[in-house]
């Protein structure tokens, strides 16, 4: 038998929810969606305006690195003719071979003037010069970086005599000073293709100095992933993994790969603009590129021998380098702080 206050309380309820269809589409509206660790990263990134603006300023660079063509047309000048001995350029140059016009000779027919001494085009210089240096810093980080993921990962998982030997191997390329083996082996590695008496050609000395950096590059990601690898590979998930059967390669892959994402990333956007600055530094000692190969190391070179006479022919490459290294530095900075906000500056 029904008591009168279950039967009140009763009708009140019924009375409360007559719309109840609305009811459960309001809390289904509430409900919090969830986001993949993609999509918060995402969001954060966006957030962080010095990260979003670096992203811009580096996408431009490349942007204009893959277009230098493209514009050096529209322009009507390339980086290899030598202006001043062109009719249509009488006195580009003065008795000391330096630019006559205003700051290096900047002009409406030379939007960043000209090159003390031959008289070329400063602006398409510096466009080839960013397509150089970008196009092979890029291939040399993706080999350092592949280089380092693979032997961390086989040092930090495997252990043992594996990591030991690993690591003296690591230890031994790390006695190198890098700089001064840089320019000691890039004429040891030219002369092994080419005779002390030729010249070489631009694609061999591309390799060899991708060859160079890339030997003496990768250690520092290799101890990174090897310390990440250590402290995951005893992991709760990892074990589960191990009990359930799964093959080594499938828990390297799909267990351990994933979760050291992050600190290979931000380690490679650190490693780019260290590789642009390492090549200039070639060219800039004379073992790199050299004539007429346009690249910012040469120009810095070049700008060095006529700073007094011709300010502005560095002032336009170091802006450029500045700009681009300091870009990129931050949009690593801003890249780690997505992934963990612990990390936040």
């Amino acid at each position: 038998m029904t008591s009168p206050i279950e039967a009140e309380d009763a009708t009140a309820s019924v009375a409360l929810d007559k719309n109840p269809a609305a009811k459960t589409t309001a809390a289904d509206a509430e409900t919090p969606i969830g986001r993949s660790p993609g999509q918060l990263m995402w969001m954060r990134f966006r957030r962080d305006r010095t990260g979003m603006i670096s992203a811009v300023v580096v996408i431009l660079y490349f942007v204009i690195a893959l277009l230098a063509p493209v514009i050096s047309a529209l322009y009507g000048k390339d980086p290899y003719t030598l202006y001043a001995q062109e009719p249509d350029y009488p006195f580009l140059l003065n008795d000391f071979a330096m630019p006559t016009g205003a700051f290096g000779g900047v002009s409406g027919d030379f939007w960043f003037g000209v090159e003390p001494y031959l008289g070329r085009d400063v602006f398409t210089m510096l466009l080839y010069g960013i397509r150089t240096s970008l196009y092979m810093a890029v291939a040399l980080t993706l080999l350092s970086v592949g280089t380092g993921v693979i032997i961390g990962m086989v040092s930090g998982y495997f252990g043992g005599k594996v990591d030991y030997w690993l690591g003296r191997i690591t230890d031994f390329f790390l006695a190198f000073p890098s700089q001064l083996f840089f320019i000691a082996f890039m004429p040891v590695v030219t002369a092994m293709f080419v005779s002390p008496t030729d010249e070489t050609p631009t694609y061999l000395r591309v390799v060899a100095i991708i060859l160079v950096m890339w030997v003496l590059g990768w250690m520092g990601m290799a101890r990174l992933v090897r310390s990440s690898v250590l402290s995951l590979r005893e992991r709760e998930f990892v074990e589960a993994a191990k009990v359930s059967g799964a093959s080594r390669w499938r828990i390297v892959r799909k267990e351990i790969l994933p979760n050291i994402v992050t600190p290979i990333l931000v380690q490679g956007t650190y490693m780019l603009p260290s590789a642009i600055l390492s090549i200039a530094f070639l060219s800039f000692v004379g073992v790199g590129f050299v004539e007429p190969t346009p690249d910012w190391g040469r120009m810095f070179a070049i700008g060095a021998k006529n700073y007094e006479q011709n300010p502005s022919f560095m002032l336009f490459t170091g802006v450029a380098l500045v700009i681009f290294v300091l870009a990129f530095n931050l949009l690593g900075d801003s890249v780690r702080d997505a992934f963990d906000p612990k990390t936040g500056r």
